[in-house]
């Protein structure tokens, strides 16, 4: 059992670094881990940490590029020598950040060994597993996700070991729970894993550095993707009974994208609802894995957003029992690529469950809906995912309904989201903005929830839209209209030409 009750009674919190921040080492041990905390002032925390930036996508593959790391090379490969050349480098990459770390101080040789011994078991597996699917009766792809999950968890385990060792040289009681299952000999759930580790650790006396990885039967990347730590972060916060869960983050959750709209415009949120969080997941500007966040809200458990370059500013807390009193619009924010599947079908008038079929096409290419619309005879389906599955669903839709005409294009997804946007004129006036912003509206949806608004445009049209929305209902600036700018242009025009005749 953990001792979920000693850690309650001490009102524990666990916290979540990423690995942008992680990268950042001095920063995240001044602003975060330690700082200005003395003897008890470090305790009853728990870090779940991720690697340092860029290190998952050398172990697997470059998330936005696509660039094989060690994972995609072993997976496509007959051969030893790429995949083992993309370890080494990452061997080598590990100890040069180690030096950076701790330069000449005793635990560079810690360090270094750690990541060897993870190294060069992961290989030796590795390479083990490859001459034995050489044999017919053993096949390579029933394995690799398996080999996926154990090369995911280096990473996390270089960052976390050495965050433990960099704390216990200055002194603080520093535990690595290490949840990667590395050499264990039998498999465990995610929740036996946490428990296991954790039984162990008095929160009150121990600073618990955990790995965002944690291995179990379930597989969690099989369910997660890329996600995972988060949910670990998330079952621990739970199974412990966390008084606060908290990300620290490289920036605030703000308004919008201060890269669009500009930093000075932009504003934190403060508070919000898991409501809202679940809304930016759906235009993939996660706050937090929306699996996690439903543990978290089931546990009644708050979340905050905290920045890690500013440490003093209270960042955004999310619960499940914030409805401000007054309504307002906390962020815009959206999908700038999408795709519009649109497919008319005469045969759907009238017939129950028109849209299965599609959805099942959906579901099978495993491409999401952000959001819809239909009518008598067609069905819309506004997608974010890439061109190569777009095309792989419209040509089995085509397949299976021959009757129907199947149009797709890009379009882009707005959204004005808040806790509570249920005002009377509201979605006329972000109409009425986007309008006079000249932005080409293609769809718009008000959902009876009153959460979001949600606007489909052009593609193009994707920054002016945030920017204008962000104006007229976070700002309380008014847009001045394409028209109106338009009679002031000629206006302007006809009194130069006065003054020169």
């Amino acid at each position: 059992m953990l001792s979920a009750q000693k850690n309650k009674d001490a009102g524990h919190s666990v916290h979540k670094i990423g690995g942008t921040s992680m990268t950042q080492v001095d920063a995240v041990m001044d602003n975060i881990l330690v700082g200005n905390r003395k003897e008890d002032e470090l305790y009853n925390r728990v870090f779940v940490v991720s690697a340092y930036g860029g290190f998952t996508d050398l172990l697997l593959e470059n998330k936005k590029t696509g660039e094989p790391g060690v994972y995609q090379l072993y997976a496509g490969s007959e051969t030893d020598w790429a995949w083992g050349d993309a370890l080494t480098k990452v061997s080598e990459k590990m100890c040069a950040i180690n030096e950076e770390i701790f330069g000449d101080a005793p635990e560079l040789k810690l360090a270094n060994a750690f990541v060897q011994e993870r190294i060069e078991g992961t290989r030796s597996c590795l390479m083990d597993l490859h001459r034995l699917c050489s044999f017919g009766h053993f096949k390579l792809e029933k394995h690799l996700l398996t080999v996926r999950e154990m090369l995911s968890a280096i990473g996390e385990a270089h960052s976390a070991h050495n965050t433990m060792l960099l704390l216990r040289a200055k002194g603080v009681n520093a535990v690595f729970a290490d949840l990667s299952g590395w050499r264990e000999p039998e498999a465990s759930t995610l929740d036996g894993r946490i428990g296991k580790v954790f039984d162990d650790i008095d929160l009150s006396k121990q600073l618990a550095i955990a790995t965002g990885y944690a291995q179990c039967s379930e597989g969690l990347m099989s369910i997660y993707g890329r996600g995972y730590s988060e949910v670990t972060f998330s079952r621990i916060a739970c199974l412990t009974q966390a008084r606060e869960a908290i990300i620290h983050k490289e920036f605030h959750l703000s308004s919008a994208d201060p890269r669009i709209v500009g930093e000075d415009a932009v504003r934190p949120i403060g508070r919000t609802s898991y409501d809202v969080a679940d809304q930016l997941s759906n235009m993939g500007m996660e706050a937090i894995h929306p699996r996690a966040a439903k543990g978290l809200r089931q546990n009644d458990i708050p979340l905050r957003i905290a920045n890690t370059f500013e440490p003093e500013h209270p960042g955004t807390v999310i619960d499940d029992h914030w409805e401000p009193e007054n309504s307002r619009v906390e962020i815009v924010t959206g999908v700038p690529t999408a795709f519009e599947i649109e497919v008319f079908n005469q045969d759907m008038v009238g017939v129950a469950g028109g849209e299965e079929a599609i959805l099942n096409v959906l579901k099978r290419y495993k491409v999401p809906t952000v959001t819809k619309n239909l009518n008598a005879n067609t069905i819309t389906h506004y997608v974010s995912a890439p061109l190569k599955q777009i095309r792989r669903c419209v040509d089995e839709i085509e397949a299976n309904q021959p009757e129907a005409t199947v149009q797709t294009r890009k379009v882009a997804i707005v959204s004005v989201i808040g806790a509570n946007i249920e005002q009377p004129g509201l979605f006329a006036r972000a109409v009425s903005i986007l309008d006079d912003a000249g932005v080409e509206l293609v769809a718009s949806h008000y959902p009876s929830r009153r959460v979001d608004l949600q606007f489909v445009v052009a593609e193009g049209d994707f920054n002016k839209a945030i920017v204008a929305l962000h104006r007229g209902l976070v700002e309380g600036k008014k847009e001045e209209s394409a028209s109106s700018k338009q009679t002031k242009d000629d206006s302007t025009e006809k009194q130069e030409k006065l003054k020169a005749a």
